[in-house]
């Protein structure tokens, strides 16, 4: 907490996930001091039982979007995101997802440590991954592999993850930003005339102006949250997420609920006071 109050302002974006926008509240009300953090969730127009429990939440800034017709799923998120950076007036603004879920006490100082140094604009993650270590290794092999074949090839770096345009950005599953810049420099999570994802051309911008941005290691980050990647696709199959895929993301939520003690924090209800 800064002499002026508190020291960053944390952004949600909901849609449909009453269980888990719950969830994840009631998890940073249990694990962070009130007095460093301020909390701002925009509603996208979810029209289900969620929006009457963000209406109750006292400890809240509750924003209510309307989106625009054919808007897609990244966009809207993050315009939504854009609306809450507006408002914003601490010094830091952090953006999670509604299943991005906090696991302890200690987890904003392991966010905010890089933070010390004045010259770093940005911390967060590309992914944080819960695949089996097997399956991480084969990743990196192959891309290891395509980083020599490639350009033997005549291809460049294609579309390898990481390389050339495709540059790894921090990520909104978990992204802390100092302020000033993004105020200084007039920065928005939505880029229209670049058309790139949300957060990517904002990345490259705050790095083309001097700012150093940190990727904090997956396995670190995730001993202070966990992320369980698409749930709100998962949750919701009119967004268009294949059958298989879905189905292997359900799997996957429920261990991530499990590891939790989802039941108990959901039946915990002075946690929304």
């Amino acid at each position: 907490m800064t002499a002026a109050g508190p020291e960053l302002t944390i952004i949600i974006v909901n849609y449909r996930t009453p269980d888990l926008t719950r969830l994840c509240l009631r998890l940073i009300r249990k694990h962070t001091d009130p007095a460093r953090a301020k909390v701002i969730v925009v509603d996208n127009a979810s029209g289900d039982a969620s929006v009457a429990y963000l209406r109750g939440l006292a400890w809240i800034t509750l924003i209510e979007r309307t989106p625009e017709p054919g808007e897609r799923v990244a966009i809207n998120h993050g315009r939504a995101v854009d609306l809450a950076l507006a408002q914003v007036d601490t010094p830091f603004a952090l953006l999670i997802h509604t299943d991005t879920f906090v696991r302890h006490a200690g987890w904003l100082d392991l966010l905010m440590a890089p933070m010390a140094d004045p010259q770093v604009g940005g911390v967060g993650s590309w992914k944080l991954d819960l695949r089996p270590a097997w399956q991480r290794g084969f990743k990196r092999a192959e891309r290891a592999v395509q980083r020599v074949v490639f350009p033997l090839l005549g291809k460049g770096y294609g579309r390898i993850e990481g390389l050339g345009e495709n540059y790894y950005y921090l990520r909104s599953h978990c992204a802390l930003y100092r302020m000033a810049p993004l105020r200084d420099l007039g920065l928005t999570m939505v880029d229209d005339a670049s058309g790139l994802p949300p957060g990517k051309r904002l990345h490259r911008q705050l790095e083309e102006a001097g700012w150093t941005m940190v990727f904090l290691p997956a396995r670190q980050l995730m001993r202070a949250v966990i992320h369980a990647d698409h749930a709100t696709m998962i949750l919701n199959p009119e967004l268009g997420m294949k059958a298989g895929s879905r189905a292997r993301g359900l799997k996957r939520l429920q261990r991530v609920m499990d590891e939790l003690g989802a039941a108990a924090i959901l039946a915990d209800e002075t946690l929304d006071r």
